[in-house]
């Protein structure tokens, strides 16, 4: 007897309807008792930023907008330390960025960001109307930062402020930010204070190198620079920034003799 003909449709039909009834695959089984020695963590850098806004305005600006930061240091009292971000998730605070060749550090770094209002930016470059960091929060974020660099075995030239790594559109964490404070304590990289002393008089005596040397010495310690061999808009820029976190009494982007005498010193 001729059995009737179906259509290929429904055999494919009730081949799908036999497989959904069938027994379900078993659970994805991954042995991980066997850990390689060739490993480091992802993270190697922590950028440090302020937020130009009060603590719950920054809290919503990093929680439900399209910016967001691993921590949030408040500027209570009593300084609380918010986790916004798991360390194993990218967070939003970097953007365009650059640091040792290096570049879109949100994928490789943790963002700290602290609540301060900030200042106004002034070509002169005097630091004037800048808001202060309260000891309470400083001393909550040299905790935070010892945590993270140990865990994540973080370099002290590795711990550096937004306008480091984005020095043409960036100031933050400002003039005021205590970076050698944190340096003293291990969080962050300064200079040798008498070394520069010794460079400054070198350069005031003999004059003062071209914009080549200066573009050379800043990427070499990490600035992303333009190479075109002179004092351009955007190489004031980075020596603005540089200037603000090793000189931050006068960050006006010259590059006199002490600035260059700060910037041959460092290691």
């Amino acid at each position: 007897m001729r059995l009737p003909w179906t259509p290929p449709c429904m055999v494919a039909l009730a081949l799908l309807s036999a497989c959904a009834t069938g027994p379900l695959p078993r659970e994805l089984a991954i042995d991980r008792s066997i850990q390689a020695v060739s490993q480091s963590s992802r993270v190697e850098f922590i950028v440090l930023h302020y937020t130009s806004a009060p603590t719950e305005r920054s809290l919503t600006l990093l929680s439900r907008h399209r910016v967001s930061s691993h921590y949030l240091i408040t500027d209570h009292p009593e300084p609380r330390i918010y986790q916004l971000v798991d360390e194993n998730q990218r967070a939003w605070h970097a953007g365009a960025s650059s640091w040792y060749g290096r570049s879109w550090l949100n994928a490789s770094s943790i963002g700290v960001e602290i609540v301060n209002a900030g200042g106004s930016y002034a070509p002169s470059g005097e630091t004037t109307d800048w808001a202060a960091y309260s000891d309470a929060q400083i001393e909550a974020l040299g905790l935070l930062l010892k945590d993270i660099a140990q865990r994540h075995d973080i370099a002290p030239h590795n711990i550096v402020g937004h306008s480091d790594i984005s020095p043409q559109r960036k100031v933050d964490p400002g003039p005021l930010f205590p970076w050698k404070k944190l340096a003293q304590d291990g969080l962050g990289r300064w200079y040798d204070e008498q070394l520069a002393a010794q460079h400054k008089a070198d350069f005031e005596r003999n004059g003062l190198p071209d914009a080549s040397w200066t573009q050379e010495q800043l990427a070499r310690v990490g600035y992303e620079v333009p190479r075109s061999g002179v004092w351009d808009d955007a190489t004031r820029n980075v020596v603005r920034a540089f200037q603000m976190h090793y000189r931050p009494f006068l960050f006006n982007g010259i590059a006199d003799a002490e600035t260059l005498g700060i910037l041959k010193s460092l290691p």
